[in-house]
């Protein structure tokens, strides 16, 4: 995670809270006692690197977790991370690591008499100092709330006294990671740094339910993988009282027994534009920045390249602001939103009304399907706000093209499409908004069907089903379409009639007899799949019977403890909210381009709490994310969409997929002669070799589920090929996660 340690420059924030007053770290500042962070308004405080103002070795430190009890054992080194900028130092240190903007930290306190009551904030946030201070004295009484309703994406800390709050964002896409260490308790926005302190290894487990569960939090519970490093769950906050640890919610729960009131649809749909706006807002009227270094010189004129594809060659974004434009509803209103906003031009140093860059990639492998999507992105990019730049990339950029890349700080299946995003993502902008998790934040879950059941609202339930009759109709099944609204009616009232502790348990007895996902080939049998409290992931048909074996325990033990929500509709599509966050963050950290920021407004808090706010009767109609956004660009002055706007039958280009599995599978293979997956025990070699023949063949293979395994894999020789650590000034040379490597499974004796 460290910039020496050869992973990524991911940014991240780290502390603890020890119980004893006189905890040694590198933010003791020599003649300040306890020390104390930056006054109000500040940007940050320099790290001291272990010496005070006289430059005279700290004293009194614990060199090492490992010796809690001895602090006098080498009392001249103290723990801190590597490259890091002290916010504020003892008793509870906190830092900020990695090439953070000095815009993306902020830090006060609420009284310059009272230094140990302040607020950090790290990431892009649109409140005031003025909101900040405020939101600071209300959650020094234990009103946290407040510190989440900002527009934006940032992580907060506060410190009142000994007590330390970190809160999580509602999504997951700024997790908070925690684990005991010396005698109190460790945190940071990253799990690798954690594991490093405390050399944690592998949590095999944790690496099964990834793969055989992905959508499932019941599977995942708070672990990471790396063994006693946890997470907090979206919408919680991290409480450290000198020490121990409280994790606690800052939602408000609706009740359970009784249906909530149905909300008005138009106030509804209008909080969700107020939110949306904001949240671009909040990036336009943030500074605006260049690439750090100097390009290479420009050699001038190319044929056939203009200056912004000589800069995407040279791997540097435009300063300024740009967006995606792919032709979908969700990169289109944020292209729109952001090159419409008055007073917010979209280039650096450039008078109002200048143009922003919209960025359209264009598969020249598969050139075939995507042409309706193409034809919409040139229409909405003929809007004289935006410069239309097309990305075009062969055979180079296919999936799997690259397996080289930078470490994650956890696995996930964006690892084999990272090169390709990458090329993308290049010729945009130093801030650069993308439409990722509109679809999770504003479409409908299938189960939300059950919930409407629950509340007798059936005959909204009319329009979905009589949609995926026609999708069955129209795909030349038009005998079984005739079945689709008895059989899909049917598959809701089921799960409406299952408890969440049966819907569990009989996930966990699939998983014991080895049955696994059948392949979806339609909407209607993604609905129906989707129509359950829990289901096996689509890599899950390629793990040992002893890995599924160990899922369903854990599935088990989950069916005993109260869920968050008791309906399945509105917890399955918190779940999948989740899990898609999770693979946002991974995506960022593998796509990362030095000088970018990519932005995914529709994960911000106040999105998310927007969109919850709709009725789920609206979200079950056909086109309803479409019209929602509709609604949002017509009240921005865009009126004129052109035709296939909102278009859901946007699938994942499985040609593209085993175009590049079949360029690739030399080096596929060999990646998979002897997998640490294998060692592991989640796997049989000769299975996934198989499945990787079978699918470059074209046979029917489950794409997806080999992305997972292959991305897996690739993360683990990527982790255990690492040579550096996050951490400096422990009693051992070179403290790190995995030491051992990945513990060989042995298989028990029939």
């Amino acid at each position: 995670m460290c910039p020496r340690a050869g992973e990524a420059a991911v940014r991240w924030l780290v502390g603890w809270s020890s119980i004893a007053a006189s905890f040694g770290t590198a933010g003791r500042v020599s003649g300040q006692g306890l020390g104390q962070g930056p006054g109000p308004g500040s940007g940050h405080g320099p790290g001291q690197g272990g010496y005070g103002d006289g430059g005279a070795p700290l004293r009194g430190g614990i060199a090492d977790a490992a010796h809690p009890d001895d602090p006098g054992a080498d009392a001249e080194r103290t723990v801190h991370p590597v490259g890091a900028q002290l916010l504020w130092g003892d008793p509870d240190p906190l830092w900020a690591v990695g090439d953070w903007r000095p815009d993306e930290i902020r830090t006060l306190t609420a009284d310059p008499a009272d230094p140990f009551t302040r607020l950090a904030v790290l990431g892009c946030c649109g409140a005031t100092d003025a909101e900040l201070r405020r939101a600071l004295y209300a959650a020094r009484g234990g009103a946290l709330r407040h510190l989440t309703q900002w527009s934006g994406s940032y992580t907060a800390v506060v410190q009142a006294g000994r007590r330390i709050t970190v809160l999580g964002d509602l999504a997951g896409a700024r997790p908070v990671f925690y684990t005991p260490w010396a005698s109190g308790t460790a945190y940071a926005t990253a799990a690798l740094p954690l594991a490093d302190l405390i050399e944690a290894q592998l949590d095999i487990g944790h690496l099964a339910a990834l793969l055989a569960c992905p959508d499932s939090p019941e599977a995942l519970g708070d672990g990471t993988p790396y063994a006693g490093v946890r997470r907090i769950p979206p919408g919680h906050a991290l409480i450290l009282r000198e020490g121990s640890r409280e994790i606690t919610g800052y939602e408000q729960v609706a009740s359970l027994a009784v249906a909530a009131p149905e909300a008005d649809a138009e106030r509804a749909v209008e909080g969700v534009r107020e939110a949306l706006v904001d949240a671009v807002r909040a990036r336009l009227t943030a500074p605006r920045h260049a690439p750090d270094a100097a390009p290479p010189y420009d050699p001038g004129p190319v044929p056939g390249m203009g200056p912004a594809d000589r800069r995407a060659a040279r791997g540097a974004p435009a300063p300024g602001v740009g967006a995606d434009l792919s032709g979908g509803s969700a990169s289109a209103t944020l292209a729109l939103l952001a090159a419409g906003l008055p007073g917010a031009p979209g280039t650096l140093l450039s008078p109002a009304g200048a143009r922003l860059l919209a960025v359209t990639f264009n598969d020249l492998a598969t050139p075939q399907g995507r042409e309706a999507e193409l034809e919409r992105a040139r229409a909405i990019a003929a809007d004289p706000r935006l410069h239309h730049v097309v990305v075009a990339a062969a055979a180079e950029a296919l999936p799997y093209a690259e397996l080289d890349g930078p470490l994650t700080d956890e696995p996930g299946p964006s690892l084999v499409f990272a090169a390709r995003e990458r090329r993308r993502l290049a010729a945009g902008s130093a801030d650069h908004f993308t439409g990722h998790g509109a679809r999770q934040v504003l479409d409908a879950h299938p189960a939300r069907m059950a919930d409407l059941l629950l509340d007798r609202r059936r005959r909204h339930l009319l329009r979905p089903v009589a949609a995926l009759a026609r999708s069955a109709s129209a795909s030349g099944a038009s005998g079984e379409s005739l079945l689709v609204p008895l059989t899909v009616y049917s598959a809701a009232r089921r799960l409406a009639r299952t408890t969440y502790r049966a819907g569990m348990e009989a996930a966990a007895a699939r998983l014991r007899e080895g049955g696994v996902p059948e392949r979806t080939t339609g909407p209607v049998d993604a609905s129906l799949a989707a129509l359950t409290w829990s289901r096996p992931g689509p890599a899950a048909g390629w793990l040992t019977g002893e890995a599924l074996a160990e899922v369903s325990i854990r599935l088990t033990v989950a069916a005993g403890r109260p869920p968050l929500s008791l309906r399945p509709g509105e917890a399955r599509a918190r779940s999948l909210l989740a899990r898609h966050a999770a693979d946002h963050r991974v995506f960022e950290q593998a796509v990362e381009v030095r000088s970018q920021r990519l932005h995914a407004p529709f994960l911000d808090n106040q999105v998310v709490r927007a969109a919850r706010a709709l009725p789920e009767s609206l979200r079950v109609q056909p086109g309803a994310r479409a019209a929602i956004l509709r609604t949002v660009l017509s009240s921005a002055g865009v009126r004129e969409f052109p035709p296939g706007w909102g278009a859901t039958d946007r699938t994942p280009n499985e040609t593209a997929t085993r175009l590049g599995l079949r360029a690739a599978l030399g080096d596929l293979l060999d990646l998979f002669a002897s997998p640490l997956l294998a060692d592991a025990g989640l796997i049989e070699a000769r299975v996934v070799r198989q499945a990787l023949l079978d699918a470059a063949d074209g046979r029917p293979v489950p794409l997806d589920g080999l992305a997972e395994l292959v991305s897996m894999e690739l993360w683990l020789r990527r982790l255990l090929a690492r040579r550096g650590t996050c951490w400096t000034g422990t009693s051992t040379a070179r403290r790190r996660a995995v030491p051992e490597g990945v513990p060989v499974h042995r298989p028990a004796l029939s």
